[in-house]
Order: C-alpha cells, then sequence, then structure tokens
C-alpha cells in the first residue's frame, strides 16, 4: 500500500511558515537519543497501545530512519481513523542529507 509522503524541504518550509504539525518519531529511544529533529517519541511497536495521545484532528508527519517504519505507522494510523497523516520520505537521513547537516546519520 502506498503512503500519502512528504519530502524533507516541503516539511521545513511548512515548519518554517509556523504550520502546526505534530511530527512522531516512531523510532527506538536508543535511535532517538542518537538523533531527532524534535519530534515526540513513540516508538512503532508501541503505537497501537499509545495511539490515544495523538490528536486525530492535527496534521501529523510519521518519522524514522529510512522512512519503512513511518510508512507502516501511517498505515496503521489511517486505519485507526487518522486522515491527516504523512510519512517523511527517507527519514531521518533524508533530512540530514537535504535539510540540515548537522542532524547526524547512524
Amino acid at each position: 500500500m502506498n503512503v500519502p509522503e512528504i519530502r524533507a524541504e516541503e516539511l521545513k518550509q511548512r515548519l518554517d511558515a509556523g504550520e502546526n504539525l505534530f511530527l512522531l518519531d516512531v523510532r527506538d529511544e536508543f535511535e532517538y537519543e542518537t538523533s531527532n529533529i524534535g519530534g515526540h517519541l513513540i516508538p512503532l511497536a508501541e503505537l497501537p497501545r499509545r495511539v490515544n495521545e495523538l490528536d486525530a484532528s492535527r496534521k501529523i508527519i510519521a518519522v524514522c530512519k529510512m522512512g519503512p517504519r513511518g510508512a507502516k505507522a501511517v498505515q496503521f494510523l489511517h486505519k485507526a481513523g487518522f486522515n491527516q497523516v504523512w510519512n517523511l520520505s527517507g527519514g531521518i537521513h533524508a533530512w540530514s542529507d537535504r535539510v540540515d547537516h548537522g542532524v547526524r546519520k547512524y
């Protein structure tokens, strides 16, 4: 299943413009501690039991290392009734490559 995606450059533009986007980081805690872009950490494995922490009325961007876990999170959230959810295409690595070289790749 294809999921809606947002490119790192577009996400940066929308954040800079003050758009109220919720960054959902679905990586593991040690990955988040290694490198992050300020998202709210809910590891993918914990998402089913912690989905109530999310606001379905907000625009949510799922973030992972390179994209696949974010895509799984978007699929899960769509099934749970969330309509405004996108995957960060290429994940943290794309953000590091194309937006902020200071964000550590691992």
